[in-house]
């Protein structure tokens, strides 16, 4: 069994990161309810844009200055179709001139009702450089260098958001189209992380669906094959039942999921309780490693409805 990982939880009023880690699961997440963040220079942002963070270890310090709001007019939408980017050629097909970019391990954007993470979180093993390029919420990359740290994730730069334990039965439909370009080196998957009954809380779950694996194992045992939709998931669980992967048995690139069938379907199985509640859903690339050189992983097209 591997050893048990603590990490450090900050909380802001505006941006909460938690990561909890236990023998061989990474449970990861981080939430971001708009309207509170702070600038690049690390300063509080005013009424309609922030508000004061603090640190769950101690209760007083500041969140990292490396999240920033975007409250343009445009914000939601800016983004170029061609030319080349200032970093080399390492472009999306359509983030071609990013609005952010950040190299630091917590760096994060709010854009459109959205946060754009880079997170590369697993700080204690050494991880290697890796930088966020935004357009918005939807168009977006990443390009990171990671060892591979016995098999662990070194980093899961995402797109996420937060609902704040609505319950599950007020919702009619939660659905979500990504696009996604990844380099087939190293070992990583490309996943939505959900979050239920709290995010990386004691007693929570995470569901996560994925979508497009490169050499990775699910944590837990394979306990069962199922058709949603029209893709065929096998289903890995941890004997505790807080951590559900489904790994589509044929990977895709791009399309749209509807993530509450999923959610139904493990109520069904009796492993959520019918009073599920949402926290958060996350979209991005769970990297262990990149085969020793910089990879580069492209996200756009991204957005959730919920009805």
């Amino acid at each position: 069994m591997a050893s048990v990982r603590r990490r450090r939880v900050v909380v802001a009023l505006g941006t909460f990161a938690c990561v909890a880690s236990g023998c061989a699961v990474e449970r990861i997440a981080a939430v971001q309810r708009i309207g509170g963040a702070t600038d690049d220079a690390g300063d509080t942002l005013g009424a309609d844009g922030g508000a004061r963070s603090i640190d769950a270890d101690d209760g007083g310090t500041d969140a990292p200055p490396d999240v920033t709001t975007d409250t343009s007019p445009d914000a939601s939408i800016r983004s170029s179709n061609a030319g080349d980017a200032s970093d080399g050629g390492l472009v999306s097909s359509s983030c071609t001139a990013p609005a952010f970019v950040n190299s630091s391990p917590g760096g994060g954007w709010s854009n459109g009702g959205y946060f754009v993470f880079n997170n590369v979180w697993d700080t204690d093993a050494g991880p290697g450089p890796q930088t966020l390029y935004a357009c918005s919420y939807h168009s977006w990359y990443v390009v990171s260098d990671q060892a591979d740290d016995a098999g662990l994730v070194e980093s899961y730069p995402n797109v996420q958001m937060t609902f704040n334990g609505v319950s599950i039965s007020s919702f009619n439909s939660i659905t979500s189209t990504f696009a996604e370009r990844s380099p087939h080196v190293g070992v990583y998957e490309d996943a939505y992380d959900i979050w239920l009954n709290g995010v990386a809380t004691p007693g929570s779950t995470q569901i996560l669906i994925w979508v497009d694996n490169d050499n990775r194992v699910p944590d837990g045992s394979h306990v069962t094959t199922t058709t949603l939709g029209d893709r065929t998931y096998d289903v890995w669980m941890t004997s505790d039942r807080l951590h559900i992967v489904l790994e589509a048995t044929a990977p895709f690139t791009s399309g749209t999921v509807d993530l509450l069938q999923i959610i139904d379907w493990a109520i069904n199985q009796t492993w959520l309780s019918p009073d599920s509640t949402l926290g958060q859903i996350d979209f991005g690339v769970e990297i262990v490693s990149t085969g020793g050189a910089n990879a580069t992983y492209y996200f756009d097209d991204f957005s959730i409805d919920t009805r």
